[in-house]
């Protein structure tokens, strides 16, 4: 059976690609990170005892940041695709810690290259990269839009973007990034604006909550659903030449339209409960962000299937579902 190797597996996109890859027939290895609080609640569905007979997935303790355990696991495990998830991958916080997110969402990349270069040379390797590379530039935004970084986070995004089309070029290995443009799920961290949206909502509507405070409401993004764009990862990796592709849907809105149809969804004004806060700004802002991925369409075949207002009545229900099991303050 292929063999895969996952980095960032205990977060939102690495627990989709592992369930889809286990579901292909993989045999999945992820990397997580010690720590003293659990970290790994999205992939209680598909963890098995270690000591079960048979198992396909497998977690490993490491880190980008740690070239020494990298090259040890890629030597063992021998993996036909590695997928670099891993990442400090909040933009705003990034400004607050811009040398950690350099060096694990940037050199970490090079560690990773570094370590399958030398221990793994037929391992095919996908890299995360970030519509937020795109900055400033003009939607939409495509293969071949300029780039202009916008952040600590983006511009460590772009070194690593250009450090795999480098160890393409120079050694020939199967190295291919995403350019993945703003994907969301019920399985997104509470700090990101989308699931900040959907849990306040729910939390507001069950009368937890009085308010919702947020930053810039005229940022625009293309949002998609990231079950849909792992099934792309997989398929850059099945291509018989390696190659970078945007994946978007095609559509942006903004953080404002996001708050009104993710209130409206349960049947309130967002003007009643959304209030600005100028410390959720970033230093410099990317004003707006629209995909154009034809030529993913075009030669992977892959196209989203899940539209903007389904995505937040997906993210709203579950924030609700899961708000209605916690327990009521004493």
């Amino acid at each position: 059976m292929p063999t895969a190797f996952i980095t960032g597996i205990s977060g939102q996109d690495g627990s989709y690609l592992a369930e889809l890859l286990l579901v292909k027939g993989y045999e999945v290895h992820g990397l997580v990170r010690r720590s003293s609080s659990l970290t790994t609640w999205r992939l209680d569905e598909i963890y098995r005892d270690p000591h079960e007979s048979g198992s396909r997935f497998h977690l490993h303790y490491g880190d980008l940041s740690d070239s020494s355990v990298l090259a040890r696991l890629i030597r063992e495990i021998q993996p036909d695709e590695v997928y670099n998830l891993a990442a400090q991958s909040h933009v705003k916080v990034s400004f607050e810690i811009p040398e950690f997110t350099t060096d694990i969402v940037g050199t970490g990349v090079v560690r990773l290259l570094e370590a399958i270069r030398m221990n793994s040379r037929s391992t095919r390797f996908y890299q995360a990269s970030s519509s937020e590379m795109f900055g400033s530039t003009n939607p939409p935004q495509n293969e071949a839009s300029l780039f202009h970084p916008r952040s600590p986070y983006a511009a460590a995004k772009l070194f690593a973007h250009n450090m795999c089309v480098n160890y393409r070029e120079a050694y020939d290995m199967y190295a291919v990034s995403g350019i993945l443009f703003n994907h969301e799920s019920p399985r997104r961290g509470e700090t990101f604006v989308t699931r900040k949206i959907s849990r306040g909502v729910a939390m507001i509507e069950a009368g937890r909550q009085d308010l919702l405070y947020l930053g810039n409401l005229d940022a625009k993004r293309d949002w998609g659903y990231a079950g849909d764009y792992v099934e792309a990862m997989w398929l850059m990796l099945q291509q018989d030449n390696p190659d970078d592709y945007v994946i978007a849907t095609g559509e942006s809105h903004s953080v404002r339209e996001y708050c009104e149809a993710a209130f409206a969804h349960v049947g309130l004004n967002w003007k009643d409960y959304v209030r600005y806060d100028p410390r959720y700004e970033r230093p410099s802002e990317v004003d707006y962000l629209l995909g154009d991925a034809s030529k993913a369409e075009r030669e992977l075949g892959w196209k989203p299937t899940v539209g903007f207002e389904e995505l937040v009545a997906m993210m709203v229900e579950a924030d609700r579902e899961a708000v209605s099991s916690l327990p009521l303050s004493s």
